[in-house]
């Protein structure tokens, strides 16, 4: 079998195919508030069906592409193209999109079943229509019992669920969620995570959800596209993103990671280690299996995961490459795993995880303990920019 960067959570890649046509496409998009540039010169296709992540922290432009999108913004300069129509000057109202605020902004005075109802009868729909179409939303959101509440009756989640049903009622084309889940604490989040890609999936719509939040993106998305001051970084799954980032930002961004500075020495196909690369760094010698363009001598970045790093008090069977000793610096004890800080000689502190599978351990690795840290070939990533 080939290999794979992760699981495949479904067979829809529409990306990969040339003769796909985007479903939504921005084309140089620029906007401006006055001398801030908030996106510059960005370029996005997005495909029918998927579920679409902007990911990046605070102020990297994410919402402002959205809020563009949904016409509540104007580009400054390019285009947005939805099903091939430039969409620049059409209102909100006449969009084929749906917006779903973080705030969730449902009418207190109104049960339930008037929230999900107020845009259907905005539109003059024929009142059977309504009560049809709100009736499927309850189904839909799992709401059936609470129809003739109001918001103030309503657990956090359920309020989502309700505003959730809100926005989708009118069966837009494409629906944008911007922070939906922020309000929801950790364990409904989650919960809520994989129920929306359930919903998705089902109605077999076009969802775009500005996050900052890495686990809810990785979650829920076909596709990520990381951004940082205006502009994408990387668009990819969300394995390619965590496995292969393409630069030290996306690597630190996303997850825990150790980035050790070293400079490249060599492409080695022949050597003990298979068709790998070797970066010299403060230490030790890395080995990876990669592909890079680069030429010897070349500052690069090696990075790997904490939970690809194995610990033991024993050293590996060869300590010339991908091995590192130190000692037990601190450790963060999380149930389903724990973290250890190792100080190298240096001084430098490397992370090192560790799946919890037993209850009891014999040997357990205590603060103070000097260890070994060691990984496979393929456990890290050469980083070039």
């Amino acid at each position: 079998m080939a290999k794979s960067l992760g699981p495949v959570k479904r067979k829809f890649s529409p990306w990969t195919d040339p003769a796909s046509v985007p479903f939504i496409r921005f084309e140089n998009v620029t906007k401006r508030f006055g001398d801030f540039v908030a996106v510059s010169n960005l370029n996005l296709d997005i495909y029918e069906r998927e579920f679409f992540s902007l990911l990046g922290p605070s102020g990297c432009g994410k919402t402002t592409l959205m809020r563009m999108l949904a016409g509540f913004e104007e580009p400054t300069e390019g285009r947005i193209l939805l099903q091939g129509k430039d969409i620049s000057g059409v209102p909100p109202y006449r969009r084929p999109t749906n917006m779903m605020f973080q705030s969730y902004a449902l009418f207190p005075h109104m049960t339930v079943e008037k929230n999900i109802a107020f845009g259907l009868e905005q539109d003059n729909l024929p009142k059977a229509d309504i009560a049809a179409r709100v009736e499927e939303m309850l189904k839909l959101v799992k709401l059936d019992s609470f129809a003739k509440r109001k918001p103030n009756q309503l657990s956090g989640g359920q309020r989502q669920r309700v505003a959730l049903a809100r926005s989708l009622a009118k069966r837009p084309k494409v629906l944008l969620l911007d922070e939906p889940l922020g309000a929801l604490d950790r364990k409904l989040r989650e919960e809520t995570q994989f129920e929306l890609m359930d919903i998705q999936q089902d109605l077999g719509l076009t969802f775009l959800i500005v996050t900052h939040d890495q686990e809810e993106a990785m979650t829920v998305s076909d596709r990520i596209a990381v951004m940082d001051k205006g502009e994408i970084v990387q668009v990819a799954t969300p394995a390619e993103i965590y496995e292969a980032p393409n630069s030290r930002y996306v690597a630190d961004f996303i997850g825990d990671i150790n980035i050790l500075e070293g400079k490249f020495e060599c492409h080695d196909p022949a050597g003990p280690h298979g068709d790998v690369v070797r970066v010299a760094c403060e230490g030790f010698t890395a080995v990876v299996e990669q592909q890079c363009n680069v030429a010897p001598g070349q500052d690069v970045a090696f990075a790997v995961r904490p939970e690809k790093i194995r610990i033991s008090p024993e050293p590996p069977a060869d300590t010339s490459v991908n091995a590192l000793h130190g000692e037990v610096w601190d450790i963060g004890y999380l149930g389903d795993f724990s973290v250890f800080l190792v100080k190298l000689e240096g001084g430098r502190i490397v992370r090192a995880a560790q799946a919890n599978i037993s209850r009891l351990v014999d040997r357990p690795i205590s603060v103070g303990d000097p260890v070994w840290l060691s990984w496979r070939a393929d456990a890290g990533i050469v980083l070039t920019r």
